[in-house]
């Protein structure tokens, strides 16, 4: 069913003055797109500013479009436009069929939430939800070739609209709020209506001797079964008798339980169109599974388990979990690692953190290696943390230890706000 006619403006939002952008894990991600695709950071840098200071007018959204007027410092108004490709008709009946298999997904968004599982289970379908590198295509009356200040701003105030109402960005995709629904409502009332398996005829088995003997003179095999919508629950291991010494059976189904989770995960993976070409992710060290096991929320004493087992005490674990949760393995490293930053990385790096503010702006940073810590900024407590790939992973202090504070982006203003550190608030 296609929604072209749908179309949505919001009015204009107040300046942005002492706050981040975006508060949502979903929206950084649309920041993030923005950020690594923009060939000029001045320009990003531009629109971040004019953003901050309410020079975005009402924001028109439609499939594949959302528009504004930005006016510059000097008043001049600017027509912006920023493109987002729509999905297919394919793409969306795929996406509504996993979301009928899935109600918390639907009901998810129903509370403007956009959980982590939904866009992982919509890109293991083949659908990208949000957008990626050079996703976001720009046009203004500017006449830039590239995103200028003006789209950036645009962009920027998305993030504020995303952050409040994830329907946004469906529509953008194709699809407004009320004909998902519909549609949505359509699908699970037919599929109600579809007979359940009890109601086939069983088919009976073939002795094997038989089978041999008949060779080829035998039907052929029955098509392969669907997938399952999740995987089946792990065996009960309750028993009269007492456990042996040394076993957790709490324990054990926890791992049974993730493990099946681990194996319905990469077969549904390995069904999906050019798994094949998709490189190898590097094998976790113990104490990386340790973590990924402790994000699935098991019980105290499993976690206890998990603790001891990675040489972490429970506050340890805790943060490590939250920054797996982040980013994976490459977040853990970052929490946990440390290493000097050289040469050409040292230079991108301080190029990064001098065009990221305005002169009277800029936060004064105090670095040790590839960590550098705001001084100054509410009171302090707040600092950035360089990767290997030269994205900035935002953490504050809590306790008396570093916490992370939100997903990484290549702007450091960025993560630097999403860590509570806006020198606008100092």
């Amino acid at each position: 069913m296609k929604d072209r006619d749908e179309e949505r403006t919001f009015a204009a939002l107040p300046p942005a003055h002492g706050r981040g952008f975006a508060q949502t894990w979903w929206g950084l991600a649309w920041l993030k797109a923005l950020e690594d695709a923009a060939l000029d950071s001045g320009q990003v840098k531009t629109g971040r500013r004019l953003a901050r200071a309410g020079a975005v007018g009402a924001v028109s959204v439609r499939p594949g479009r959302v528009t504004a007027v930005v006016q510059d410092n000097d008043r001049t108004a600017h027509r912006a436009d920023v493109l987002l490709q729509e999905l297919s008709d394919e793409q969306w009946d795929r996406f509504l069929d996993m979301a009928v298999e899935r109600a918390g997904h639907v009901a998810a968004l129903l509370d403007r939430d956009m959980p982590p599982h939904l866009v992982e289970d919509a890109a293991t379908a083949g659908i990208e939800l949000l957008p990626g590198l050079g996703d976001l295509e720009a046009e203004c009356d500017c006449d830039a070739w590239d995103h200028c200040g003006h789209t950036a701003a645009l962009c920027y105030q998305m993030a504020r609209l995303l952050d409040q109402d994830p329907f946004v960005l469906l529509l953008m995709r194709g699809r407004s709020e009320h004909v998902l629904l519909d549609e949505l409502q359509e699908r699970g009332s037919a599929r109600r209506r579809e007979p359940s398996e009890a109601d086939h005829a069983r088919v009976e088995g073939v002795d094997a001797a038989e089978a041999y003997a008949a060779g080829d003179i035998l039907p052929s095999l029955p098509p392969v079964a669907d997938l399952p919508g999740e995987p089946g629950p792990p065996p009960a291991l309750d028993a009269e008798t007492a456990p042996a010494p040394g076993l957790d059976p709490a324990a054990l189904e926890f791992v049974a339980a993730a493990a099946a989770g681990d194996a319905y995960r990469l077969l549904r993976e390995a069904l999906t169109d050019g798994h094949g070409q998709q490189a190898v992710g590097q094998e976790l060290s113990l104490a990386q599974d340790a973590v990924r096991l402790a994000a699935a929320d098991p019980d105290r004493t499993v976690l206890q388990r998990l603790a001891e087992g990675s040489g972490r005490d429970a506050e340890a674990l805790r943060l490590a979990v939250r920054a797996w949760r982040h980013g994976g393995a490459a977040a853990l490293s970052v929490l946990e690692d440390t290493w000097a930053v050289e040469g050409e990385a040292l230079a991108r790096a301080r190029d990064a953190l001098e065009s990221a503010w305005d002169e009277d702006e800029r936060p004064r940073l105090v670095s040790a290696d590839n960590r550098w810590t705001a001084v100054g900024i509410g009171g302090g407590g707040v600092q950035l943390r360089l990767g290997r790939d030269g994205r900035w992973w935002p953490y504050r202090e809590e306790r008396g230890r570093w916490a992370p504070a939100g997903p990484a982006g290549r702007d450091p203003a960025t993560a630097l706000a999403a860590a509570g550190g806006d020198p606008m608030n100092g």
